[in-house]
């Protein structure tokens, strides 16, 4: 279950005392994760909300104790994780909560990994205008309208019965590898695919990357017809991740092709003595790393996945 806090649960609605009993909670529900290895993820500009009617978070932390002011400024400021350096989902998707436009914040980001097969928890601050669960959302990107829900939590006690629940998070490359090749079936792992991650360190949340990314490309790979052709979900799918400036899956530029060529050659896995070009791929923004693959993606030919790793044309 990946966890992210809900930055719409702060609204303005605290005084002084009340806000500090609330991020006790908060920190205590974090702590709580972590010891199921899963990080409390936040929004960059949670470090700026609006906590009470005219005061905002770097004014109202001064009145914490020191311990306290130092471990909510190193999460929030410093280490996260930030989930909008990865995030997933499009300003452009219509994201909507019992009324509430959700697109941009960690409700939207948490339903858009649900609505891809990813488990996904909010918490929440309590009071606020959220404490209920599950919290419905409807996602219209498209012309396409679906609709999920996602599991809140507010007390230590209800996300500690939820994580110990839940299947144990990914805890090493090794892991990663034998997790995606049994999920996704429709793709086609290289044998030495995984080969550049040995050695280096792992990360929780780039695991997490790679699986999202893997799953939209599994999806994609299903989205044809009898005849072959793409689908309108298809078209959907690639219209979201596949085009645009910040789009999750791109081709390398000319000159990355030219000067990276044979780092962008791997070894065609079922024709032997014969190259297999992967400009393509997918972006994990955590520790810079990359997912090569085969282009373009058809209905009757293998998707190859052909490097997960370190990014090639690094300079």
């Amino acid at each position: 279950m990946e966890l992210f806090f809900n930055d719409a649960s702060l609204h303005g609605q605290f005084d002084i005392h009340g806000f500090r009993r609330a991020i006790g909670r908060i920190m205590a529900i974090r702590t709580a994760g972590r010891r199921h290895g899963r990080e409390l993820q936040c929004h960059r500009n949670v470090s700026n909300a609006l906590v009470t009617r005219d005061r905002r978070m770097p004014e109202v932390i001064q009145f914490l104790q020191k311990d306290e002011r130092s471990a909510v400024q190193l999460w929030l400021t410093r280490t996260g994780p930030f989930w909008d350096d990865s995030r997933e989902h499009s300003e452009n998707d219509w994201m909507e909560c019992r009324g509430e436009l959700v697109t941009g914040t960690a409700v939207g980001e948490a339903a858009h990994a649900a609505l891809h097969g990813r488990s996904s928890g909010l918490v929440s601050m309590e009071p606020s205008n959220w404490l209920s669960s599950p919290l419905p959302v409807d996602w219209r990107s498209n012309g396409i309208d679906q609709a999920t829900s996602v599991e809140n939590f507010w007390t230590v006690e209800s996300l500690q019965r939820a994580l110990e629940a839940a299947p144990l998070p990914t805890q090493s490359w090794a892991e990663l590898e034998t997790e995606v090749t049994r999920r996704y079936p429709g793709l086609d792992f290289t044998a030495e695919a995984f080969e550049p991650l040995r050695g280096h360190p792992f990360s929780a949340g780039a695991a997490r990357r790679i699986i999202a990314l893997l799953g939209i490309l599994h999806k994609f790979k299903e989205c044809f017809d009898d005849d072959g052709r793409r689908t309108a979900a298809g078209n959907r799918i690639y219209e979201e991740y596949f085009t645009g400036d910040n789009a999750l899956f791109s081709d390398s530029s000319d000159t990355e092709k030219n000067d990276f060529r044979s780092q962008l050659t791997f070894r065609h896995p079922t024709r032997r003595g014969e190259p297999l070009f992967c400009p393509w791929h997918g972006k994990v923004r955590t520790q810079q790393l990359r997912i090569h693959f085969s282009w373009p993606v058809r209905a009757r030919e293998p998707l190859y996945i052909t490097y997960v790793g370190p990014k090639i044309t690094r300079r």
